[in-house]
């Protein structure tokens, strides 16, 4: 399981990747694409893209484990549903979603034997044409992409898509470092 800095540090870093001139909203640049109704940020960390996406005018509920990230997230905006959970097994508010969105490694963040529980929950609150769309690197000796598509097979999903950046560059097994998958319900 990697280690999160406190939600402030987090932001810290993303306002430092704007002020450079990094564009920061690739993630709900692609939910957009899928046309969702209703979104659940899972992982949503200090709430960056499901600011983005309530911008945009998309229906969204965040949910992560770590308080200091919900702090900032509420702190940027009050008017979102925030809730704190583990979701590996917490019971998920506000469901069904029609869109579930893990970006930022939310995979990585879990404790080590518990990702196949966050898919199967977070598969638990989808519609019947729900889909999950997750991003995380592929790291040596960590969670990888033939135990995700299981879990998901397991969580009554399918892969749709699957590309190397939130972009759209295709996806090139064992050179790319990072994918982002799109399941649908089978």
């Amino acid at each position: 399981m990697t280690e999160l800095p406190s939600g402030a540090d987090y932001d810290a870093r993303f306002e430092t990747l704007a002020e450079q001139g990094r564009y920061l909203h690739g993630e709900a640049d692609l939910v957009m694409t899928l046309e969702p109704t209703r979104v659940l940020d899972a992982g949503c960390g200090t709430g960056r893209v499901a600011i983005e996406l309530h911008r945009r005018g998309i229906p969204v509920v965040g949910v992560d484990a770590d308080e200091s990230m919900l702090a900032e997230a509420r702190r940027k905006q009050p008017a979102l549903g925030w809730h704190q959970l583990d979701l590996a097994g917490d019971p998920i508010p506000g469901g069904p979603y029609d869109l579930v969105l893990m970006a930022g490694n939310v995979l990585l963040f879990t404790r080590p034997g518990t990702e196949s529980a966050v898919v199967a929950n977070v598969a638990s609150v989808l519609t019947p044409a729900g889909r999950l769309v997750a991003g995380f690197s592929l790291q040596p000796g960590g969670y990888d992409l033939a135990a995700y598509d299981a879990a998901c097979i397991d969580a009554g999903l399918g892969l749709v898509s699957r590309w190397s950046t939130w972009a759209g560059a295709p996806c090139r097994p064992g050179i790319d470092d990072y994918a982002v998958s799109l399941h649908a319900r089978r």
